[in-house]
């Protein structure tokens, strides 16, 4: 080891350490029977039902996904064999790509093996082209957006959660002459808030500025056959790029951008993430295209997903317990300590048979824990009932404050986030 890093570790706490540990809960997820799982900790196996799953509607079990995932196994093998130029581009990527340019009604698509890599790979480059690029990004955008334009190297202005008003305050003061580009979440991973995309569409619109949308929380959820937030609202042409994921609504990985053949093509040429890495195994593309094509004919997932979410919300106002918005089917349980945070996962784990990770930081800031819980498609009413009343047994034996005591208003929270939030001023990005 490094006798400095051997030094900086000596000089750690087991208990600093410890802090800032992270452990992982080894899930077995039963095809088939899913939210129901096979969970192992210290070595002993149990039973549980899964509420923190970002596999929304359960496509990661989906027979039509499953069975086009096997005969492209059969037919290609298990990996791709390199990256996309050289001997890594197979059929079922182009198929994809097409499919997915189509879904958001937009020129092109570009794969990409995550959703994370999409991001930081497409706006290291799109924010730098041309280089006296400015970007006004959300204060709550996610850490592969805030990489991707760190690595890009542009002048980048932060505006508070959602506001607008902000937002424009800053762009208006820029150089009317330089090149805009605004970056926002549509779905906010970790609050469930939904981003006033009609109303950045006008600023866009006013000040000439580009759009880059990351819709990885709300494709194949929302919007007609699964198109998102902006499709939802009839505003999908409004926005430049669009940029999903595969790998939570649709029930497999990797990530996409869909926009102009230009700018697409930028990226194809120029994103270090997109050239320098083996592409997705064609079996994940066949599966990930089975499941695009099937969410753009069902309904039956989104219905359910949003009956759950909504039955889900009232219960929780009826507990008094807080939760950050009921703007999506992300419902964010404020706790604000991380040991009571960590405490009641591990007693719903326990008791109920219930695995709802616990939020700490950094992805979240130091006291805003919450427990992000997500109903999803495959969950049923009687699921959803007996969540809420473990929950609200589990609040009440720890005493975390409830919604009356924080003098908590949930609709209030949809622009800015856990009420604590608003005070501390812009997060570092």
């Amino acid at each position: 080891m490094n006798v400095h890093l051997a030094s900086y570790l000596s000089g750690k706490t087991a208990d600093d350490l410890a802090g800032s540990k992270r452990e992982f809960l080894e899930i077995g997820r039963r095809s088939g029977n899913y939210p129901l799982a096979t969970a192992r900790r210290d070595g002993v196996d149990s039973e549980v039902s899964v509420w923190c799953s970002n596999d929304y509607l359960g496509m990661g079990q989906n027979r039509q996904a499953i069975a086009a995932m096997q005969a492209a196994i059969d037919t290609h093998g298990v990996g791709s064999g390199g990256s996309r130029n050289i001997g890594g581009t197979n059929h079922y990527h182009v198929l994809l790509e097409n499919e997915l340019a189509d879904l958001h009604g937009k020129e092109a698509a570009l794969l990409f093996t995550s959703g994370y890599t999409a991001n930081e790979g497409s706006l290291s480059v799109l924010a730098r082209m041309p280089e006296d690029t400015v970007v006004f990004s959300d204060a709550k955008n996610h850490a592969s957006i805030i990489d991707g334009l760190r690595h890009s190297g542009a002048k980048k202005h932060i505006f508070r959660h959602n506001d607008v008003a902000h937002l424009e305050e800053l762009i208006a003061a820029a150089p009317a002459d330089c090149p805009k580009l605004i970056v926002v979440e549509t779905v906010y991973s970790m609050s469930g808030n939904v981003a006033p995309l009609a109303e950045i569409a006008d600023i866009a619109d006013k000040y000439g500025a580009t759009t880059f949308i990351d819709e990885v929380h709300a494709v194949g959820m929302y919007g007609p056959q699964g198109a998102g937030i902006a499709a939802r609202e009839g505003i999908a042409d409004r926005f430049t790029v669009v940029m999903g994921t595969l790998a939570k609504g649709y029930g497999t990985v990797g990530g996409y951008i869909a926009g102009p053949a230009a700018l697409v093509d930028a990226v194809r040429t120029y994103s270090r993430s997109f050239v320098f890495t083996t592409s997705l195994p064609p079996a994940v593309a066949a599966g990930a295209l089975a499941s695009v094509q099937y969410l753009r004919s069902s309904d039956v997932e989104r219905k359910s997903l949003s009956e759950n979410a909504r039955l889900l919300h009232s219960l929780l106002i009826a507990a008094d317990i807080p939760f950050i918005s009921t703007d999506s089917h992300i419902v964010a349980a404020f706790v604000g300590d991380d040991d009571m945070c960590k405490r009641a996962s591990q007693l719903l784990f326990e008791r109920h048979g219930i695995y709802v990770q616990s939020i700490n930081a950094p992805s979240v800031p130091a006291g805003e824990e919450i427990l992000r819980i997500a109903p999803s498609a495959v969950h049923d009413q009687n699921d959803v009932e007996n969540f809420a009343r473990a929950l609200h047994g589990i609040w009440k034996e720890l005493n975390i404050p409830t919604a009356s005591a924080r003098d908590w208003s949930t609709s209030e929270l949809r622009g800015g986030g856990a009420r604590t939030a608003a005070k501390d001023g812009l997060p570092p990005q």
